[in-house]
Order: C-alpha cells, then sequence, then structure tokens
C-alpha cells in the first residue's frame, strides 16, 4: 500500500510538472512553486526539485545529488583542496573556506535589526529575518504546508515521495536527512562515548543526551508551562503535563485496549508487551529476549566487568547506573554537598 501511495504521489508530481505557464520573453513559470523566468530547457532540471530525485551517488559516503556540478562540489569534501588551515576542515567550494574561517575569528558583521542576534552570512540574516516576519515562501503543492527555507521544502517532500537518499555503509539503513543517518550511526554502530557527566562520571555518545542526564543533578528545568508555574527537565515531559493537565496536544491512543499515551514511543512499546507478547531484541549470550533495544543493553551488562559508571566525587565505579545514583547520593551526603 505505502509503495503504491509513493508511486502515486511521484505520477502527480510529474504530470503536474508538464503543465507550466508562458510568461513574457519565451519564459515560463513552474505552477507548483511559482517559480517565474524558467527557459523551456531549464523545466526538466528544476522538476527534479520537486520530485526529490537523485541520479548522482558519492562513492566515498554514498550521498545522493539531482545533478552532477553538486556531486563536483561534494567531492571537494572528501579531498584537501579548500582546506581550512585552523581545523583541517574541507570545503566544497573556493569560496567557502574564508567563510569558514569567520566561525574561528568569531566576526559576525550581519546584524538583526529587530533581536540584534548576529550572523557571519548576510544569507543567514535573510533566513533568521523570517523568524520575526512570520514569511514562509516555500509551499508544498501536496499538502500546503510551507517552509522558511528551501532546504526544508527539499527534507519534507521526502515524506511524500518516501526518498531516502543516506544510506548506512555498515547495516544499509536509510535515511531522509544525513543528520539522522550520522546520529544512527553514533549511537548503533559506535562504541565511542565522549560525553562524560562531571557529577557521577557517566558517559554518553551524543551531546545531547549528556544535557538532559546532568539536569539530574543540577535540577535545572528550562522547559516552563505557558498555562501554569510548573517547570520540567525535557520538553517530553513539558508535552505530557500539556495533554494530561491542560489537554493540550495529541493523544496517542492504543487501537487495541483504547489506553492512551503521551508519545508514539510509549505506544509502541505498549503495543509490544501488552497485545503483541513480541519482544524483538535477543541477548547473545544467554538468548533471554527482550521488547526494546534499551533493556537488551542494560541486561548486557550482567554478562559484562566493565563498571562504566563512576562516582565524580571519588574513585568508586560500577557495573549498573541505579548503583552508581545511589551511591552518588550517599558519597555528597558524607562529604557536605547538599545541592546535588
Amino acid at each position: 500500500m505505502k509503495v503504491h501511495l509513493e508511486s502515486t504521489l511521484k505520477l502527480i508530481v510529474m504530470m503536474s510538472l508538464r503543465i507550466h505557464v508562458k510568461t513574457s520573453q519565451g519564459h515560463h513559470m513552474c505552477v507548483l512553486c511559482v517559480t517565474n523566468g524558467l527557459e523551456v530547457k531549464h523545466l526538466n532540471v528544476h522538476r527534479k526539485r520537486h520530485t526529490g530525485e537523485n541520479l548522482y551517488s558519492c562513492i566515498q559516503c554514498e550521498k545522493c545529488f539531482p545533478f552532477q556540478s553538486s556531486l563536483s562540489r561534494h567531492m571537494n569534501i572528501h579531498s584537501s583542496k579548500y582546506k581550512c588551515t585552523e581545523c583541517g576542515k574541507c570545503c566544497p567550494t573556493s569560496r567557502h573556506p574564508a567563510r569558514h574561517r569567520q566561525s574561528h575569528s568569531g566576526e559576525k558583521p550581519f546584524e538583526c535589526t529587530v533581536c540584534s542576534k548576529r550572523f557571519t552570512q548576510d544569507g543567514n540574516l535573510v533566513t533568521h529575518s523570517r523568524i520575526h516576519s512570520g514569511v514562509k515562501p516555500h509551499q508544498c503543492h501536496v499538502c500546503a504546508k510551507a517552509f522558511s527555507q528551501s532546504g526544508q521544502l527539499n527534507r519534507h517532500m521526502r515524506v511524500h515521495t518516501g526518498d531516502k537518499p543516506y544510506k548506512c555503509s555498515v547495516c544499509n539503513k536509510c535515511f531522509s536527512k544525513s543528520s539522522t543517518l550520522q546520529q544512527h550511526t553514533r549511537l548503533v554502530h559506535s562504541n565511542r562515548r565522549p560525553y562524560h557527566c562531571p557529577y557521577c562520571g557517566k558517559l554518553f555518545k551524543i551531546n545531547t543526551e549528556l544535557k538532559r542526564h546532568v539536569r539530574i543533578h543540577t535540577d535545572a528545568k528550562p522547559y516552563s508551562c505557558r498555562h501554569c508555574s510548573d517547570c520540567f527537565r525535557s520538553i517530553y515531559r513539558l508535552k505530557s503535563h500539556l495533554l494530561k493537565s491542560h489537554n493540550e496536544g495529541t493523544w496517542f491512543t492504543c487501537v487495541v485496549c483504547k489506553q492512551q499515551f503521551t508519545t508514539r514511543g510509549n505506544l509502541k512499546q505498549h503495543l509490544l508487551r501488552r497485545h503483541e507478547g513480541v519482544k524483538l531484541y535477543v541477548c547473545s549470550e544467554c538468548q533471554k529476549r527482550f521488547c526494546t533495544s534499551y533493556e537488551l543493553r542494560l541486561h548486557h551488562l550482567v554478562h559484562s566487568d566493565v563498571k562504566r559508571f563512576s562516582c565524580g566525587l571519588c574513585d568508586k565505579s560500577y557495573k549498573f547506573p541505579h548503583a552508581v545514583v545511589k551511591h552518588f547520593k550517599k558519597c555528597a551526603a558524607e562529604l557536605g554537598f547538599s545541592n546535588v
């Protein structure tokens, strides 16, 4: 059904793009995005922006591009042709290194007249100004959703076409966004945990996980409710509060027992455990099965001698996270720290 829907959507886009309005001096206008001044020879090139066609693939990272010129620029990232002398980053074109060097110097010559925020590039300032004006010039021709940036529209179009141009080189899983692929690689295929908690020593693969964890120790609650004075450590708890206390948002309802959940992930776990009894994650050591990957990862600690959860106040280490949390509170109290 999904394949048929994707094929139908692509066919609608292709048929729609055959229709164009001729304007003055032999130029044409795309009826989907109202782009003017297109010559006939450029219509087919312009069409790829709507269909999301990617014909040219990078042999280094398998990222795909709709045009040969785009691929050629991208290939410079894998070479040292346009390389930053300070950090070694490789850029796609000759004009990018000068722009990139501003990140090292801290120079931001372009200032927003509304909020005084500064930018390194004039294009970023133009895009930022749409936050204040509310202008969203890029509209999806399928669902009419509008965006302030063309890149956002291009990524959104993959929702309709099903295009997933970013493929993992390890497991061949495909993604619609490069950032999702990068996060997948770090979380699933890498054992590196470069981010460590200064309070309890717990290690994390990505910085956002560390930031969320540190709030447990600092009791920081940056997410506040617009209806009352309650504050929360995470955006997920705020959304849950808005649903339960103020009836704001969308509940995720189980089609079997009608039980409601605040997140799609909680509903998925409920279906697996309560109604399907499916345990897809199997321990390679003892063959014990689990409903979620998190439960399996936690179980793996039973078979490991590694104690990777360390107390930030003394030299003791533990195998399980709950053990170090319990110890940390006791250790902090003995040392006279009452605010951790």
